[in-house]
């Protein structure tokens, strides 16, 4: 039998493959938005890495997650309308929009700008906001060049954002009483 390898040499000439035919290389549009939402994954994870599993935080964190996923077999995917990898809907946008007001409705928001660093677990989440933003504005750039992509895609990573910041907020304050440090405060 023969031994398998976990590396392929298949990415050594700066290409990789994408879902469908072909191969694209690594500096495509589309690689930087599927790399940018992984990281933004990872970032999750390592939040929700410190979090005990049957915690409410735990599961819907863990829930985007799988989420995300989609969102990137829908990028990798080259047919736009392929129902096997176009998997975010508009059912996945008001989901996040639900568990946004979850945790808007049991916290003041601030009105102005917060520093990061009150608290290790708000500063990864903080660290996951600027990832997936930077994320959301690959994948507008991607969408320019192929405008016949998912919406719901672009919908899901700009409340994700939106959902980072009231996590970073929620936990601080009810979590962990910790005020949340504003730009005045300095």
């Amino acid at each position: 039998m023969k031994e398998k390898s976990f590396y392929t040499r298949g990415g050594d000439t700066g290409q990789t493959g994408i879902i469908g035919e072909g191969r694209v290389l690594k500096s495509d549009l589309r690689i930087d938005a599927i790399g940018a939402v992984d990281e933004a994954n990872a970032a999750m994870g390592l939040f929700r890495s410190f979090l005990e599993k049957d915690d409410e935080i735990y599961k819907s964190v863990l829930s985007i997650q799988k989420k995300l996923y989609y969102v990137m077999s829908d990028l990798a995917s080259l047919d736009a309308n392929d129902e096997r990898f176009v998997k975010i809907s508009a059912e996945d946008v008001t989901w996040l929009e639900n568990e946004i007001r979850t945790f808007e409705e049991q916290v003041i928001v601030p009105r102005e700008f917060s520093v990061p660093g009150d608290h290790p677990l708000g500063a990864i989440m903080d660290v996951a906001r600027t990832i997936v933003r930077r994320a959301e504005r690959d994948i507008v750039r991607f969408y320019q060049e192929y405008p016949e992509r998912n919406s719901a895609v672009l919908q899901f990573m700009n409340r994700l954002s939106s959902y980072c910041y009231l996590l970073e907020i929620y936990v601080l304050k009810i979590k962990k009483d910790i005020t949340v440090t504003s730009v005045k405060d300095i």
